[in-house]
């Protein structure tokens, strides 16, 4: 462990809120467009524009990576890859590689996100793209591309691989595979790279294009004074090529399977508490490596984004640790995690580290520490302010005038209801303390909450985008807990009207956020 000195020394370099700031969270699936899926084509750049106009200067975003089961973006194939079903068709035609006839996409929902009629469609895209690719000559395109293959080497080889398997095996989880290539047997490996070349060149002409397109609208989200805050869950998915290429790093048996899953205890919310299921990090082998797969993730994390935003902090400072033969999360315990150790590695290889700690739910004082010597700043969602009986002489830190400028606030997250959908769904009592809180009579409640997150002293304040279009549970993200009818909320063109920009900007007057 490292001296509280060095800690300190940290947490003075690591600020990243040097002035206030306001921004909106919107998920890139969100846009809207024809395909069925938000994409990275030019209703992104529409969105940007709005922003700018809006005087925002944060758009915040939730993990970037390829989807699988329940299409959660928090459980990725890959903590390093992006979503194929993000690159946009139109930017495809643009560089000749699809014609104008051939992205006409079937009848697909512009409100909501069909995943089993966009994933067909978008992926037989992708694949006659590639054939494309492979017949023409366009020699300075297959220089990027074989320059950036040698860039990514360290994580692309075993993601196409990874990728090229599964997509064999009808999608099946790694460790239902025959033994060879489950535990990554050199012969059953070369075998599969001879046999699979074209298919595994296929997921790597995949990422190729992600990364093209994100940079380009990354790019252009700086010519307009817009940041990027990303997402990364302190986690990865069992089912990925990160835990399949470095299975060391986790606890799993001798055949790979599961010893211990991350989850968190029974509190007011839940009796039996939550069991994730992600496997659970070797800490002491990742420190003997020195953090090195950490290096790695937050070095190519900062490529992509320019702030981050670190889910389930507190499981740094220590994690709950559940056998996985638990149907529940009950029986789980709480072990040490790496605390500062690790940050202060993460400094050393990194240089800055632009951070924000996702710190809700129950935080005891060792995490309070941890994320003081951090210097990260903390989160503060207005939903949770309302409706909790506090102990006499205990502070409600969700409550705005108890915050500290080292904060960012949300009126809600995505796993939030929307603001109007929580306040018409509260019960009468807390509808009372928030109108009271407020000094409001109600008429724009969303609007009223928007204004108390802009005039904090937090510097940094976000709104998700359907509070700004005063939506009510008809445009909620996700429903932690259910399995149906998640991360498939969309907007319209025509609700990004020029009323609602020029509000928030005004608020953004007011109140210095500029």
């Amino acid at each position: 462990m490292k001296s509280n000195t060095t800690a300190n020394h940290l947490s003075k370099e690591t600020s990243i809120l040097k002035y206030r700031q306001g921004g909106i969270l919107l998920h890139p699936t969100c846009l809207p467009g024809m395909f069925g899926i938000g994409d990275l084509g030019s209703e992104f750049y529409h969105f940007i524009d709005f922003l700018h106009l809006s005087r925002q200067q944060l758009l915040q975003i939730l993990p970037l990576g390829p989807t699988g089961y329940g299409n959660s973006p928090y459980q990725s194939f890959s903590a390093f890859a992006g979503n194929p079903l993000l690159i946009s068709p139109e930017k495809l035609v643009d560089i000749g590689l699809l014609t104008s006839d051939e992205i006409i996409p079937p009848k697909l929902q512009s409100s909501r996100v069909d995943y089993e009629k966009v994933m067909p469609y978008k992926w037989n895209l992708l694949l006659l793209a590639f054939e494309n690719f492979s017949k023409k000559g366009l020699p300075e395109l297959r220089a990027r591309f074989k320059t950036f293959t040698k860039e990514h080497h360290y994580w692309l080889e075993d993601y196409a691989l990874f990728m090229s398997i599964k997509e064999v095996h009808d999608l099946e989880a790694w460790n239902t595979w025959e033994r060879p290539l489950k535990t990554r047997q050199a012969s059953a490996i070369t075998s599969w790279k001879k046999k699979y070349k074209e298919n595994i060149e296929f997921h790597k002409f995949t990422q190729f294009f992600f990364f093209h397109q994100w940079n380009e609208v990354r790019k252009y989200a700086h010519e307009k004074k817009v940041c990027i805050i990303g997402d990364i869950p302190i986690f990865v998915a069992y089912d990925s090529a990160d835990v399949w290429a470095n299975s060391h790093l986790y606890y799993l048996d001798k055949h790979g399977e599961l010893e211990y899953v991350a989850g968190v205890p029974p509190d007011y919310f839940s009796e039996t508490g939550q069991r994730w299921g992600n496997p659970i990090y070797h800490w002491d082998r990742m420190q003997k490596n020195g953090y090195k797969w950490w290096i790695q993730r937050l070095n190519h994390s900062f490529t992509l984004v320019d702030i981050l935003r670190i889910d389930h902090f507190r499981g740094f400072e220590a994690y709950w640790r559940i056998p996985a033969d638990e149907p529940t999360a009950i029986n789980g315990k709480w072990v040490q995690g790496p605390g500062i150790d690790l940050f202060i590695t993460l400094k050393s290889a990194c240089g800055f580290l632009p951070i924000i700690a996702e710190n809700l739910g129950i935080i005891t004082p060792t995490v309070d520490e941890l994320l003081q010597q951090t210097g990260f700043p903390g989160m503060r969602v207005l939903q949770f302010a309302f409706g909790s009986e506090e102990e006499e002489g205990i502070e409600n830190d969700y409550l705005p005038h108890n915050y500290i400028p080292n904060t960012v606030v949300y009126t809600g997250t995505h796993d939030n209801d929307t603001t109007l959908g929580w306040f018409q769904t509260a019960p009468k009592d807390v509808q009372r303390e928030v109108l009271e809180y407020l000094n409001s009579d109600g008429e724009d409640i969303v609007g009223d909450l928007i204004r108390l997150a802009w005039s904090s002293v937090a510097k940094i304040s976000i709104i998700p985008l359907q509070d700004l279009l005063r939506l009510g549970s008809e445009g909620r993200m996700n429903l932690p807990g259910s399995e149906s009818g998640n991360w498939e909320w969309r907007f319209t063109q025509d609700q990004l009207t020029e009323e609602r920009s020029e509000k928030i900007a005004k608020l953004s007057k007011i109140y210095q956020r500029l």
